[in-house]
C-alpha cells in the first residue's frame, strides 16, 4: 500500500476488491469515453463481469486509487498469455477524469511498477489509442516509450508501448 499527500486528503493504493467491480466498470467508462470523439462505444460487453475476473484471477492485479474513501484511478496487469517470464502487460490503466493532472496516475504506476519490480519482472508493455495525446505523453513521462519490436502501421488504431522496470 502507497500512501501520499500530494493534496489535502491521502491517497491510498490497494488491491481492489471483488465488490468494487461495478464502481471500477462505471470509471472506465468516464475515462475512455474521454477519447472517443462519439463517447464510449457500447460493446455489449459485460464489463462489471470482466472487472469481477480480472480482480478474482491468481496470475495479475488490479490495483485501485482511493481518495477521500472515493475510486480515484484503477490498473490491471498480468503476464499475458503465451509471454516470456519476466514480462507483464498493463491492460486497463485510468483515472478518473476529475482526477487527472492531481498525482494520481503517477502514484498509481508507481505502485504498478514497485509490483513488477517485486515480482522479478524486467519489462512491461501495454497497447494505447495511437490518437490519445493525453495518456501518450503521460506514458511518456513514466519512462514508456514506443516498442520497436511492435512498431504502429499506417490505419492502426492503437500502438505498442514498453517500459523497463527498473531495478534495485
Amino acid at each position: 500500500m502507497i500512501e501520499t499527500n500530494r493534496t489535502a486528503a491521502p491517497l491510498v493504493i490497494r488491491t481492489a476488491l471483488p465488490a468494487e467491480a461495478e464502481e471500477i466498470a462505471a470509471l472506465h467508462r468516464r475515462a475512455r469515453a474521454t477519447y472517443y470523439p462519439d463517447g464510449f462505444p457500447d460493446d455489449g460487453a459485460d464489463w462489471p463481469g470482466r472487472w469481477r475476473e480480472a480482480i478474482g484471477r491468481t496470475d495479475g492485479r488490479v490495483l485501485c486509487a482511493v481518495r477521500d474513501g472515493r475510486l480515484a484511478g484503477i490498473a490491471s496487469f498480468r503476464t499475458a498469455e503465451g509471454a516470456p517470464a519476466g514480462t507483464v502487460t498493463l491492460f486497463q490503466f485510468h483515472v478518473d477524469p476529475g482526477h487527472w493532472r492531481s498525482g494520481i496516475g503517477t502514484a498509481l504506476h508507481a505502485a504498478c511498477a514497485e509490483e513488477w519490480r517485486i515480482d522479478g519482472v524486467r519489462t512491461a508493455g501495454l497497447d494505447v489509442h495511437v490518437d490519445n495525446d493525453r495518456a501518450r505523453g503521460f506514458y511518456g513521462r513514466q519512462g514508456w516509450i514506443p516498442d520497436p519490436g511492435s512498431p504502429a502501421g499506417p490505419g492502426d488504431h492503437h500502438m505498442r508501448l514498453c517500459f523497463a522496470v527498473p531495478g534495485e
